[in-house]
């Protein structure tokens, strides 16, 4: 899918896909499912429009920054940084991605004005698609109803989702943020839809693990990321940044300050690969994490955290066969 910040490069007409989708989780799938091709070939889109031949294309339009950081001028980790919100977004089926530059004459413009203007006008949607909790426009005044009576004038449809729920719980970007905060990470997993990946270039750490005999990745994530709870996690692995399309194997994450071997502050993430041999460096490695296997912990003694990390191997093995998780291709050496 392209990605554009101007209004003007977009293709056109269009059908809007609003809002933030930090996350792009099962309450954001909902609200992009209207705008794709095939649910705007069933609603008649096109031929509902004044050029019966012309092409709708499936955009999503979000906001760069994110406003509450504009407003706070405070740094939002995110659960899914760009380039992943776009692989997110190519996967549902969407063509293309609208940044629009959250400024202050963004943030001046009337719920009316934005819509009018921005959407309908430089934007030509033919459709939107919302929240049913979306705000906008100054002072985030603009609401889901609003929205759809201002575009209702001038004969644009809007679908409004309803929330989305999962055994009675809220699906929602704050509420998977807690529970990774937590290392719940079924629970993460079961309201993204997917399980939650850790997407980063594989560069040179301290080769402790293969000195312990346990041989590591060390990942370099986007600074944006936000992290789960320190820890050792069960993990599926593919080489490559797309988890949903590459071979995948088995491994045994440790993300942390590594306090047995005092390596400071800044938090790391290891990657050791389960039955898999090879040079990773300079390769991009997406983890997707499974389960939480125990929290970050001090050791008396190399010896003694070296036969915890074999304790952890055997534990992610059992842990991941149980999940009956697809698996990898014959290992490549």
């Amino acid at each position: 899918m392209q990605v554009i910040s101007t209004t003007a490069a977009a293709l056109k007409p269009t059908a809007i896909a609003l809002g933030n989708f930090d996350g792009v989780h099962r309450g954001h799938q909902a609200v992009i499912q209207p705008v794709l091709q095939r649910e705007l070939a069933l609603a008649g889109v096109a031929e509902s429009s004044h050029h019966p031949a012309e092409r709708v294309y499936s955009t999503v339009v979000t906001f760069t920054p994110h406003p509450r950081e504009f407003f706070t001028g405070d740094r939002r980790p995110l659960l899914t940084p760009l380039a992943e919100k776009v692989q997110q977004f190519a996967h549902l089926g969407l063509e293309q991605l609208v940044l629009l530059p959250f400024d202050h004459d963004l943030a001046r413009l009337s719920p009316a004005v934005f819509v009018e203007e921005i959407l309908l006008r430089q934007l030509q949607a033919q459709r939107i698609s919302i929240g049913a909790d979306f705000h906008f426009g100054r002072d985030r005044a603009g609401t889901a109803t609003d929205l759809q009576m201002i575009a209702a004038r001038h004969g644009c449809e809007v679908a409004i989702a309803p929330l989305q729920t999962l055994s009675a719980e809220r699906i929602s970007s704050s509420r998977i943020r807690t529970a990774l905060a937590a290392g719940e990470v079924a629970t993460a997993n079961h309201l993204l839809g997917r399980a939650y990946a850790l997407i980063g270039t594989v560069v040179r750490g301290q080769q402790l693990g293969r000195q312990l005999g346990f041989p590591t990745a060390n990942l370099q994530l986007p600074t944006d990321k936000v992290l789960p709870r320190y820890g050792v996690y069960a993990a599926q692995v593919t080489l490559g940044n797309d988890p949903q399309t590459a071979p995948r194997h088995a491994a045994v994450i440790n993300l942390g300050c590594r306090p047995t071997v005092n390596a400071g502050d800044a938090p790391t993430v290891e990657v050791h690969l389960l039955d898999w041999q090879g040079d990773l460096y300079g390769q991009e490695l997406a983890v997707s994490l499974q389960r939480f296997l125990r929290p970050e912990q001090r050791f008396d003694s190399l010896d003694a955290l070296k036969a915890q990390i074999q304790q952890d191997c055997t534990v992610a093995r059992q842990q991941l066969a149980a999940l009956d998780l697809p698996s990898a291709a014959s290992p490549q050496p």
